[in-house]
């Protein structure tokens, strides 16, 4: 702490004329808090913050490996990237942007290689594995084509994320992989969004099982399809399919619904559950999600299939506080007062009938001012009709202050 002293020195040759000096003098500095060799750093206090129970942070993987390229196959790469560099033609097209990409072989080779990885990167940034395994993930390492048909020959493909209409997924999308033929597998379409009845679990839009092989058709339905019904004003859901491989043949008796299924609640859903009690003869192996939003097919899906009324959310805004009016309000701009007490679509017609005076339908609109406070104003003007003038050249007109 510091405190101000005044001093007084007298001059030896007028010592009628004394000078006043201010000093300023510590008593020394008390410290708040604890000391430096006990209270923590801020990198520890950080590490306090952030730390989580190991048993529940560490997360657990439940696919396949990602298979390993054969030393063959790299060697082959690597003799062909040297031979690229080496020829300097090649080189020359590629500064001039003139070489040609075969993007099937680029696609190929990415399919291989890091697809896997992207694909789990992806799925992370998403939320799938958090809101359907809880601290589980796998690798997508067998590549799943799920596509909808729009007309006969348009087709909308799943990726990651991408957005689909539910007009666009009315009917059961076309599943293509490559597998062996003396394999079986499950596929479940679901969406951890949006349940009206458990926000914990999901809705089952589509469950498949013992699919012999690539041949999705003559698989078991469990669960018939149903398409994307995304509420209106909650914004996009997840569609995520995954792809499981089966040990065995399983027995989904407890799964199986009464087709059509269109009672809601008979789709409630759990994924982790479910993969909890199948655990020993199923592993996730494939991955495609989209998004989807309202459109005006979901009201007519509930009013006319689900004979329901179609949830929607919206935000109410109570309406703007006016105060009473005052006889003489003081410190406030009349014209301002009084515009808050007008009829809105009086206020509206009343700009716009301005704007239309400055819009010719075969003229240019007048530049806008380079300077706009540079340019004067009539003396004659009043005050505050001053202040609305320079307002709307700097583009803050009048309708910006009202209610």
């Amino acid at each position: 702490m510091a405190t101000r002293l005044f001093r007084i020195f007298t001059n030896d040759f007028s010592p009628t004329s004394p000078k006043i000096r201010i000093e300023q003098v510590r008593h020394g500095h008390h410290i708040r808090g604890k000391p430096p060799t006990i209270a923590r750093t801020l990198k520890q206090r950080l590490e306090s913050l952030k730390k989580t129970d190991p048993l529940i942070s560490r997360k657990v993987d439940i696919g396949f490996a990602v298979p390993k390229l054969s030393k063959k196959l790299q060697q082959s790469w690597m003799a062909e990237h040297r031979v690229i560099r080496a020829n300097p033609e090649m080189e020359k097209q590629a500064r001039y942007k003139l070489l040609s990409v075969d993007l099937n072989q680029v696609k190929d080779i990415w399919t291989k290689t890091v697809r896997p990885l992207h694909l789990h990167k992806i799925a992370e940034h998403y939320g799938v594995f958090q809101h359907l395994f809880g601290y589980a993930y796998f690798k997508p390492v067998v590549p799943l084509e799920v596509d909808y048909r729009i007309e006969d020959d348009t087709f909308v493909r799943v990726f990651t994320g991408n957005v689909i209409k539910p007009n666009e997924a009315r009917q059961h999308p076309i599943v293509n992989y490559e597998t062996k033929t003396d394999t079986l597998w499950t596929l479940i379409m679901s969406t951890p969004d949006g349940n009206l009845q458990n926000s914990n679990n999901e809705y089952c839009h589509w469950f498949l099982g013992n699919i012999p092989g690539n041949k999705v058709e003559h698989g078991e339905q469990i669960v018939d399809y149903l398409k994307p019904i995304p509420s209106r004003g909650i914004g996009y859901y997840r569609y995520i399919f995954v792809l499981y491989k089966q040990n065995q043949p399983l027995d989904y008796t407890k799964y199986k619904k009464t087709q059509p299924c269109l009672d809601l609640k008979e789709r409630d859903w759990n994924t982790l559950e479910f993969y909890r009690e199948h655990q020993e003869n199923l592993t996730p192996a494939g991955l495609a999600f989209f998004q989807s939003d309202w459109d005006p097919t979901v009201t007519e899906f509930y009013h006319s299939s689900l004979d329901a009324e179609e949830p929607i959310f919206q935000y109410n805004f109570p309406k703007p506080y006016v105060r009473s009016q005052e006889w003489f309000p003081l410190k406030q701009p009349f014209n301002l007062y009084l515009d808050y007490y007008r009829d809105p679509k009086e206020t509206m017609k009343y700009f716009l009938l301005r704007k239309l005076k400055n819009v010719h339908p075969f003229r240019e609109p007048k530049p806008p001012l380079k300077y706009p406070n540079a340019c004067p104003i009539d003396d004659s003007v009043p005050s505050w009709l001053k202040t609305q003038i320079k307002r709307e050249r700097l583009g803050f007109g009048r309708i910006n202050d009202m209610k």
